[in-house]
């Protein structure tokens, strides 16, 4: 895609080191806040306000209160040569000495800023030690010049390790110094009641009040709208890429034999599936169809049946998953039913060497059906008559993917599936007006998931169910949430707990499977668990989707707590696979957070992946729903879906209303909604406008 940043938006697109106060440190240290442009530091919304008043005199002030005073240096305490010791600047201010504290700072550096014999500007909060005033890191040092000017108010930033608020107050003005005047691309009736763009931005950034910082204030109104406005526009840019379509006609002959094969009737919510998306592949318009099933609802049953309909119709399929083991038990559970009814199937992944007889089985539609990897969208592949494309686990792949493995054919069809259930919110902040099935009922038999809650200080009692576990010929998950030890998070590794259930259960019997792992490792030890080589794996967050072992019954999840729910639904869904009895152990720290004992007690309570999703929507906030940054949801900046819904719906309707009058946005308001486009990144939806 080529490079189609307007020239007006450029100084807001440069890196944060083109500031003239940004250094390699401090680029460093804003990158942990996902601040890379100048952009970026301009969407780093105050969260607070921070008064500081100038005071005459120290006898004015009280203990802990924030203030600003014009001090004296006298002296600087030297510092011991440990690095944890801070550096002491001995002030002055009329007669009553004030020891200002700085943290981690160069002396050099602090010689220049507060040269002994001269005034400056002190702002930061006052208190007492030992009968001396003292100011421990000053937010914000300034020439006695200021003092005339000095404003009591100032904004307060998200901050992280190493970065003060001085610094970024400092860096966000010097970025709002570059904020362009753009044309307008709201409607008249928003554009009427709020500020400009770049009024709002000015206004957020110098928040007078405290309902300034509130998303009712008209500055963050107008920025919120602005962010879903974008959205809106790129997803209904995005809806016009699927049309128009072609018409696949729906003959019953293959569907029959491979429910005959299969052995098992639809369940009802299968049925109904299947007949929504039968009416789009006959209908001559594109399908873009989102299929929603819970954790074992036979979603890839309903998959394979709309196949077989593209297949007997003269085309191609593309079954395109997130991993390799994925697309692997895919092809392994897929591969008898094709067999059956006399369907060609092959399988694509990365590092696979593929022959020249492959490139050609494809090309003339020998081979009917590829399941594959990001594999797939590589450019050697290429399809005869691609009809239908199919992707499991949407949320792990982008537009640009789904465009991508669609543009390998004429019109193509495209279904998307999830696991995760996605509330009503979401699925508009997703997927705009996409189409959505949901199958709601699971495959007669499956009993019920016996949950628990256990604190980890009965981790001996959890080894020892383990062992009468294993002893019944039962085979068991055991999930960490990292891979090595952590400083930040005291979490069991998930390569510490294997090498405990190893020298307690014996090497043999027990499997590790983590993210980074090699792909061949990581295949060969889901193979040793799926035979039963292997009777106990113990694996990262990379089992979360899709895999699928009928005998394993137990999962114990270490550190349940720090997972969301609809995370923890995922991982449970990994037994519970058969007609036995199955069960999830959710191992916790105490004390528990009031929220993290609620979102433990739903787990316990509710197997309804539709109930876990609405309450996991309340609990984290939309920009997780999908569990550990769930990589597909929108990620807003400006505004929160969640508290903004009657503004959704406003910005969903004014962006199809622009898109009715004007398509192709050339229009002058169209024309400025393209700068909205590529203001929040949305370069990709207006490709779009020229690709079809």
């Amino acid at each position: 895609m080529p490079n189609m940043l307007p020239s007006v938006l450029l100084p807001l697109q440069a890196p944060v080191e083109t500031l003239q106060a940004v250094g390699p440190a401090l680029v460093k240290t804003l990158k942990r806040l996902q601040i890379r442009r100048i952009l970026d530091l301009i969407f780093h919304l105050p969260t607070g306000i921070a008064y500081f008043p100038l005071k005459k005199s120290l006898l004015e002030c009280f203990q802990g209160e924030p203030v600003a005073l014009l001090a004296k240096v006298v002296s600087y305490e030297e510092s011991s040569h440990y690095k944890r010791t801070p550096a002491k600047v001995i002030c002055d201010m009329e007669g009553i000495p004030l020891t200002v504290i700085f943290f981690k700072t160069h002396l050099k550096s602090l010689e220049k800023r507060l040269p002994i014999g001269q005034t400056r500007l002190l702002c930061g909060t006052i208190d007492k030690f030992l009968g001396t005033w003292q100011m421990a890191h000053p937010e914000r040092t300034a020439f006695p010049e200021a003092a005339p000017y000095w404003k009591d108010k100032m904004p307060f930033y998200p901050l992280t390790a190493g970065l003060f608020q001085s610094q970024a107050q400092k860096v966000i003005q010097m970025a709002l110094k570059l904020l362009p005047d753009l044309p307008e691309w709201l409607p008249n009736e928003y554009s009427s009641k709020w500020p400009s763009w770049k009024g709002a931005l000015q206004k957020v950034h110098a928040p007078e009040h405290q309902e300034d910082l509130e998303i009712s204030s008209p500055s963050r109104q107008r920025l919120a709208f602005d962010e879903l406005f974008a959205d809106q526009l790129a997803l209904g840019l995005t809806r016009k890429a699927h049309l128009p379509g072609k018409s696949i006609a729906i003959q019953q002959n293959l569907k029959e034999r491979v429910l005959q094969a299969f052995g098992h009737p639809l369940t009802p919510g299968q049925a109904h599936a299947l007949a929504e998306i039968e009416a789009d592949l006959a209908s001559s318009h594109r399908m873009v169809r989102l299929l929603q099933g819970d954790v074992g609802s036979g979603k890839t049953l309903v998959a394979f049946l709309a196949i077989s309909h593209a297949i007997e119709a003269g085309f191609q399929a593309a079954l395109l998953v997130p991993t390799e083991i994925l697309a692997t038990q895919h092809m392994e559970n897929l591969s008898p039913l094709a067999k059956s009814v006399g369907i060609d199937i092959a399988l694509v992944k990365g590092r696979q060497k593929k022959s020249a007889t492959f490139y050609e089985d494809l090309n003339t539609g020998k081979i009917q059906l590829v399941i594959g990897t990001h594999a797939l969208l590589q450019d050697p592949i290429q399809f005869k008559n691609l009809g239908l494309a199919i992707i499991d686990e949407q949320h792990r792949f982008g537009v640009e993917q789904r465009l991508q493995l669609a543009a390998k054919g004429d019109a193509v069809d495209v279904l998307v599936m999830t696991a995760t259930p996605i509330p009503r919110t979401l699925c508009l902040t997703s997927y705009g007006d996409i189409e959505v099935s949901r199958i709601p009922d699971k495959p007669k038999g499956r009993k019920p998931i016996q949950t628990r809650t256990i604190d980890l200080s009965r981790l001996e009692d959890v080894y020892q169910g383990v062992d009468r576990f294993l002893s019944q010929g039962q085979k068991v998950y055991w999930v960490c949430p990292l891979v090595e030890e952590s400083e930040v998070l005291d979490l069991a590794a998930a390569k510490e707990r294997y090498e405990t259930l190893c020298t307690r259960l014996g090497k043999d019997k027990v499997g590790l499977v983590y993210g980074k792992q090699k792909t061949d490792e990581k295949e060969s030890m889901m193979a040793a668990f799926k035979e039963g080589n292997c009777k106990i794996l113990v694996a990262t967050t990379v089992i979360e989707v899709g895999i699928d072992i009928k005998d394993a019954n137990l999962i114990i999840i270490e550190h349940a707590e720090r997972f969301g729910l609809a995370q923890l639904h995922q991982l449970r869904g990994r037994v519970g696979r058969n007609d036995q009895d199955a069960h999830c152990l959710l191992l916790y720290t105490h004390p528990l957070s009031p929220i993290a004992k609620q979102r433990l007690s739903i787990m316990r309570e509710s197997e309804d992946g539709f109930r876990i999703a609405e309450e996991d929507l309340i609990l984290r906030g939309g920009g997780d729903i999908l569990g550990t940054k769930q990589s597909g949801l929108p990620s807003y900046k400006l505004a929160d879906p969640l508290t903004c819904g009657p503004l959704l719906e406003e910005a969903h309707k004014a962006a199809n209303d622009l898109l009715q009058e004007d398509p192709h946005l050339v229009s002058p308001r169209g024309q400025a909604a393209r700068l909205l486009l590529s203001l929040f990144g949305q370069e990709k939806a207006i490709y779009t406008l020229g690709s079809g």
